[in-house]
């Protein structure tokens, strides 16, 4: 039997332990009959030692070195220029690992329809999760800032650990906003809200803390599972006692993903709890290179990753590009990933948050009709007008400090969007039928 190739490739920067952990998952994975695995790590000018190690601990895998960060769409680009005898690629983010039994559903959906192009597996979060809830009274800053706030909350601890950078906003707050010490980063609540916080699903429950604050006096309830408690919350940030209750779960990050307000590619059942309701295979608008398996057919058909896009959205707009050319991507949730979202770019991080916007106005400009770009870019700009109203003129007119972050970003990837827009809508006027 002739062996079919299967390409493997994970991106480093700076990534660590993480990227060692990806690449020992994938090189213990069970490779279907017939099919050979090839396992590319690409470093993008990392410091971080890892790719010495490689050379040293994982000799199996093909080493490519950058001399400086190409962004993941130009490092994963350089790894594909060759595909003449592979089958299929396998896209890993390097904070992710692999179940071992991974691959077969995805080539199994492959196999089954000649015009599948990408085979999108059940990607999880790392940890296991408890819910907790906040109910506080909500008041209103003033005339230029409309929103009910409830309280700040602005770090979150279990047990001796910080696990602000890993606890999920799920409903009920406003966004990140960025402020004063201690509260470098904190987001307000609505009149309820709905963490979830990571936990050790083999532990005992451990304790929690939430770091808590208002523009006056209230009294708000914290509750998980079965307990609950009651806060006096005070102007000045304090640490409050938060009970976790329950049985710990697993937390869907992608299943496929889809196409929200605006024309935002989003995270198919992002913050869901896994409870099966995404199980049955499903044809979505397109594949996150987090975790995804793809026909090298429809690589060589569509192209590679557009290496203007650097970072973010680059999955979304290859998935665009091959749907105009009639290919189609279909979930395979028996395949199983799990995933330590956005442990190297920073959830928070003005990088992601800046090449989120400025990626999403370049995509839709490539492959929305005119309507959709005026609209979309139209609304980006009242967007950020508000932006402006809410952390700049209200501030100030109630004489407090401004707080421009945000804005800043939005600005910054509206430039950066001028900038390459004319490559985009060169790019658009040269799209040809399959």
């Amino acid at each position: 039997m002739t062996s079919r190739t299967i390409r493997a490739v994970v991106v480093n920067w700076n990534g660590g332990e993480r990227t060692l952990a990806a690449l020992r998952s994938l090189l213990a994975s069970d490779v279907p009959t017939g099919h050979d695995l090839e396992v590319v790590l690409v470093d993008n000018g990392s410091t971080d030692g890892i790719a010495q190690r490689v050379e040293r601990e994982l000799p199996e895998v093909e080493l490519l070195r950058n001399d400086r960060n190409l962004g993941f769409a130009g490092a994963v680009n350089r790894a594909l220029k060759d595909l003449d005898r592979i089958e299929l690629v396998a896209l890993l983010n390097n904070d992710a690992t692999v179940a071992a039994d991974w691959f077969a559903p995805l080539v199994a959906t492959l196999e089954a329809d000649d015009d599948v192009g990408a085979a999108c597996p059940k990607i999880l979060l790392t940890e296991q999760y408890l819910d907790l809830e906040i109910v506080a009274p909500t008041h209103v800053s003033g005339l230029l800032d409309r929103r009910p706030l409830g309280v700040r909350v602005s770090a979150v601890r279990i047990g001796d650990r910080d696990a602000w950078t890993r606890t999920r906003f799920v409903e009920g707050f406003h966004g990140p906003e960025r402020g004063p010490a201690p509260e470098s980063s904190y987001q307000w609540t609505a009149d309820r809200a709905l963490l979830r916080l990571p936990v050790d699903a083999d532990g005992p429950s451990p304790s929690c803390e939430l770091r808590l604050a208002a523009d006056g006096p209230v009294r708000v309830t914290v509750r998980s599972g079965g307990e609950t408690k009651h806060h006096e919350v005070e102007v000045e940030p304090a640490w409050y006692p938060a009970p976790l209750d329950g049985v710990p779960f697993d937390v869907i990050n992608n299943v496929g993903t889809t196409l929200v307000r605006d024309t935002y590619g989003a995270d198919r059942g992002w913050l869901d709890v896994d409870n099966g309701h995404l199980d049955a295979p499903a044809d979505v608008f397109a594949w996150c290179g987090g975790a995804v398996l793809l026909r090298a057919d429809y690589l060589r058909d569509v192209g590679l990753l557009d290496e203007r896009l650097f970072l973010y959205s680059e999955d979304l707009e290859l998935s665009w590009r091959g749907r105009a050319r009639g290919w189609r991507y279909r979930t395979a949730p028996t395949s199983v990933v799990r995933h330590e979202h956005a442990a190297t770019s920073g959830e928070d991080s003005g990088a992601k948050a800046y090449f989120d916007e400025r990626n999403h106005l370049l995509v839709v400009t490539r492959h929305g009709d005119a309507r959709l770009v005026a609209r979309t870019v139209a609304r980006y700009l009242l967007v950020t007008a508000s932006y402006a109203r809410r952390d700049l003129v209200a501030p100030l007119v109630a004489r407090r400090a401004p707080r421009g972050q945000g804005l800043g970003t939005r600005l910054r990837a509206l430039v950066g969007y001028v900038r390459l827009v004319p490559g985009m809508l060169a790019a658009r006027r040269s799209r040809r039928p399959r």
